[in-house]
């Protein structure tokens, strides 16, 4: 439209200089992928670009549009500002894009500018540019060539070729291979070779090309030919392109040797003596000559035939079967007969001198004739084979025998020859008549045929046999067996589907169709194993999972296609083989376990459980410490988690452990968890005081100083925590004018003055501090000195150390920290004084007011001293005896109500 209305509308001066329309010629390889430079149109057609000739000219943008929509618009893209042209993502492949051309221009470069035309066996794309404004505006002719690669190796219509060459074929003779290999690439790319990949020392390949430059190849036959010795030659074909790297191609090349009649009949013998009695019955089989011929088909055909030596009386006397060379005798022996006949037979093939054989034959002459044996059948007979089916009862009769001698001059007796389940009886009450019957039934799969014979013979010794075959007839009495009746099977858990089982074999000792067995899956079976009804091969459609089920156990059965049919039944197991599918799990992601501290290395910390679904080796878990293992160790087989060394709280709070568990499959998996292990504190830190640093410190008190004013303070901390950290200060023993004048406060520490100091209670004061936790079981504490000297000033530093230096005189006097349980004590004493009023106003009203008096009185008394208790809350347990400041035991004091 753009195109359209640029025709009509635009001024027609717009074409000055620019209205011829151009061609623009490039070629680049097929397969490119998506953004190759195919060429740059701007540049090719030489239109000026911004900042180009006339920089200082203001220049308008160019504009490039497609203006085909047809099949190469796919495989291009098209800047529309620079005219750059490139391979879009759809990918150009010469043999879909150019089906009917056969060939392929060549161009320099992957996409160069051609000035020429390409050759008209190019594959080209076509593309229609607009190019815009005005000013600079032309129809642009693009064509590209795609030149051809060798991606499409050689192929072969049909996979398997088949040759005829006759066998009298001279050497040099060429045989055209009728499906030469087919390759879409053109030129050079496209099949250029043959070659046989085993050549039998007598062919080779050649290449002929016609004016299309098709390629066909012929068969060299290059040595002798003999169908008798070999008859056929199997090889491969191959073909081969011209690429870079060349491809190939292959097909299987039967080579049949076809016959020609290169060959004669030839007898194996060159005479044959026979001798015949002369009271032979017409009939009578005198001998069968045999001559061979290796040719094939109607090279091979022999007729026998009588010599024209042979004289008239002789082809009278012995009848000579054409066809299968069998000589008998055709008229009766008398007593004008020759006993000696010279009987030459050729044997004839097509276009051959024919084969000679010589029978001579014997007459004996004989004075009386031989015992007749006439048959008469009662089972199914033809041409002297009788048919007897297996499941003939005991008894069955077969035929009557009479036995008569021609002269009736001489007794005639007769028995069976021959191995069988029968019986030749004599028929009474007639004389010289015999049954033959079965003995026992008949079975076909033990014996298919019996070959029996009825001997007769006279007083004078002649005798004659009479051959009867017995064929036995098959009936469907055996069921097909397996020949396992229990088929044990493994297989590997995950197979791929529809996965090859086994093969099930039943054999059937029936007969033809009865014989013939099919394979049926059993009522058990489940949906997704199958079994090929015809050649018993079971396999499993989906994949087996051992840890879902590991065993199955199902039947099978075979069925013969008698009537009606017998069946049997085996039963198929499969064992499910164990494959390392499933990583350990534990039973939590984490773990978390409370250690009291110093609890005793190796001591059981926890115990980590894991799993395995898998069987075997692939679910033996192998337990491992990641982090943490010179500290931490675990029980591979138990799973239990024990520290190496004592753990100490106030060293380190909590230990984090990863866990990893490593089964024993091959490739191994494994899986972790987290370990928390969390210790509990327990007393084992006393007290430890900062301040004062020493207990040779002292402090100067000024004697000016009012009551209730903090003096100092004993600061203590307890690595332990909870209740093993909680601090209580007392004094316990007291040096100085006047000791009681300083109190310490038993939960901060801080020394205060009780009383206001006078004149007489200058001078040093020796305060045995003892700091004490609140542990459990058993309470540590710790003990300092707090010196304190009232004076104005300190104007002898020395005398006040030498005092310090002296062993005190303390008398330790144990206080006891009292924790306040004044709401108890008065609920207590509340308690304690209604019953007794109670009991007071019950025993006399009278007395009444004088009891309850007496009560309040008490109860008001008790109260008193209790809360000056509470108000002191240090317990004075007078405590004979000295103290050594430096050697003072570490004496735990049990606090109680806490």
């Amino acid at each position: 439209h753009l195109l359209l209305f640029l025709l009509f509308v635009g001024p027609f001066n717009c074409f000055a200089g620019y209205s011829r329309a151009t061609e623009l010629f490039y070629s680049l390889n097929e397969g490119l992928p998506a953004g190759v430079l195919i060429g740059n149109l701007a540049r090719d057609l030489r239109l000026p670009v911004a900042g180009g000739q006339h920089p200082g000219a203001p220049q308008p943008p160019l504009s490039f549009t497609l203006a085909s929509r047809g099949l190469g618009e796919q495989y291009v893209q098209l800047d529309n500002r620079s005219g750059e042209l490139h391979t879009s993502a759809v990918e150009i492949d010469r043999e879909a894009l150019c089906v009917e051309s056969g060939g392929a221009a060549v161009f320099g470069g992957a996409a160069a500018v051609s000035a020429s035309s390409p050759s008209p066996e190019s594959c080209l794309l076509l593309l229609d540019v607009l190019v815009l404004p005005q000013e600079y505006f032309r129809l642009v002719k693009v064509k590209i060539a795609i030149r051809d690669v060798n991606d499409n190796a050689p192929r072969f219509p049909v996979p398997h070729i088949r040759l005829s060459v006759p066998e009298n074929a001279p050497v040099n003779t060429r045989l055209a291979i009728e499906h030469p290999a087919l390759d879409p690439d053109a030129g050079t790319n496209g099949v250029q070779t043959y070659r046989l990949r085993e050549n039998y020392g007598v062919f080779t390949l050649d290449v002929e090309e016609n004016e299309s430059g098709e390629r066909t190849p012929y068969l060299i036959v290059m040595g002798a030919l003999d169908r008798e010795t070999r008859e056929e030659y199997v090889t491969v074909i191959v073909a081969e392109d011209g690429g870079t790297p060349p491809l190939v191609g292959s097909a299987t090349l039967t080579i049949g040797i076809s016959d020609i009649n290169d060959n004669c009949p030839q007898f194996s013998d060159s005479q044959l003596n026979i001798t015949l009695y002369g009271n032979s019955s017409l009939g009578t089989h005198v001998a069968t000559v045999h001559a061979v011929d290796v040719d094939l088909g109607s090279n091979a055909q022999i007729t026998y035939s009588y010599s024209q030596k042979v004289p008239q009386p002789s082809r009278d006397l012995f009848h000579l079967d054409e066809s299968t060379g069998a000589i008998t005798l055709s008229s009766k022996v008398d007593g004008d007969t020759p006993r000696l006949h010279r009987l030459i037979i050729l044997g004839n093939g097509p276009g051959c001198i024919p084969a000679v054989i010589t029978v001579l034959v014997t007459i004996i002459k004989v004075m009386m004739r031989p015992p007749e044996v006439v048959p008469r059948f009662i089972a199914n007979e033809a041409e002297g084979v009788v048919y007897l089916k297996e499941l003939e009862p005991i008894n069955t009769p077969i035929a009557f025998f009479t036995i008569k001698d021609p002269d009736e001059k001489y007794k005639v007796n007769c028995y069976l020859d021959g191995d069988g389940p029968f019986r030749l009886s004599p028929y009474k009450p007639y004389n010289n008549e015999y049954l033959l019957e079965t003995t026992k039934p008949l079975d076909y799969e033990a014996q298919q045929l019996y070959e029996i014979s009825v001997v007769a013979w006279n007083s004078e010794g002649f005798h004659v046999n009479k051959i009867i075959k017995v064929q036995v007839l098959d009936d469907n009495d055996n069921s097909p067996v397996f020949s396992q009746q229990l088929i044990e099977l493994t297989i590997e858990e995950n197979n791929v589907p529809n996965a090859f089982l086994t093969k099930l074999h039943a054999t059937d000792a029936d007969s033809g169709e009865r014989g013939q067995v099919s394979y049926f899956l059993g009522p058990d079976a489940p949906s997704y194993f199958a079994l090929d009804k015809t050649t018993g091969v079971l396999t499993v459609s989906t994949q087996l999972d051992r840890e879902e089920k590991e065993k199955y156990r199902y039947t099978v059965k075979a069925v013969d296609s008698g009537f009606p049919p017998r069946e049997s039944i085996a039963t198929v197991t499969i064992t499910v083989l164990d494959k390392n599918d499933n990583s350990p799990r534990f039973i939590n992601k984490d773990f978390s376990f409370f250690v009291p501290e110093n609890f005793p290395g190796f001591g059981e910390i926890g115990v980590i459980s894991v799993t395995d679904a898998d069987a075997g080796q692939n679910g033996w878990v192998a337990l491992s410490v990641l982090n943490g293992s010179d500290i931490f160790v675990i029980d591979t087989g138990k799973g239990v988690l024990r520290a190496k060394v004592s753990l100490d709280r106030e060293q380190q709070s909590s230990y984090v452990l990863w866990i990893e568990a490593v089964d024993g499959g091959d490739p191994a998996l494994s899986s972790t968890a987290k370990i928390t292990i969390l210790l509990l504190d327990i007393n084992d830190n006393p007290p430890l005081v900062l301040f004062p640093q020493s207990n040779m410190s002292y402090l100067l008190v000024l004697p000016s100083t009012l009551p209730g004013s903090p003096i100092t303070e004993v600061y203590a901390v307890d690595k332990d925590t909870g209740m093993n950290a909680v601090i209580a200060y007392s004094i316990i023993g007291r040096r100085g004018p006047r000791p009681e004048s300083f109190r310490i406060d038993p939960k901060t520490g801080n020394i205060t003055l009780e009383e206001s100091l006078m004149q007489n209670d200058y001078g040093l004061y020796r305060l045995l501090v003892k700091v004490s936790d609140h542990g459990y079981p058993e309470p540590l504490h710790s003990t300092v000195m707090v010196n304190l000297f009232v004076n104005d000033t300190v104007s002898n530093e020395s005398y006040i150390e030498s005092l310090l230096r002296k062993e005190p005189d303390i008398s330790i006097e144990e206080k006891q920290p009292q924790i306040s349980i004044e709401p108890t004590h008065k609920k207590m004493e509340s308690a304690s004084c209604m019953p007794t009023l109670v009991a007071l106003s019950v025993i006399s009203l009278g007395s009444i007011a004088l009891v309850t008096g007496m009560g309040i009185y008490i109860c008001l008394r008790k109260g008193k001293k209790h809360h000056r208790a509470d108000e002191n809350l240090e317990v004075q347990i007078p405590l004979n005896g000295r103290i050594n400041l430096h050697m003072l035991e570490k004496k735990p004091v049990e606090i109680s109500n806490i």
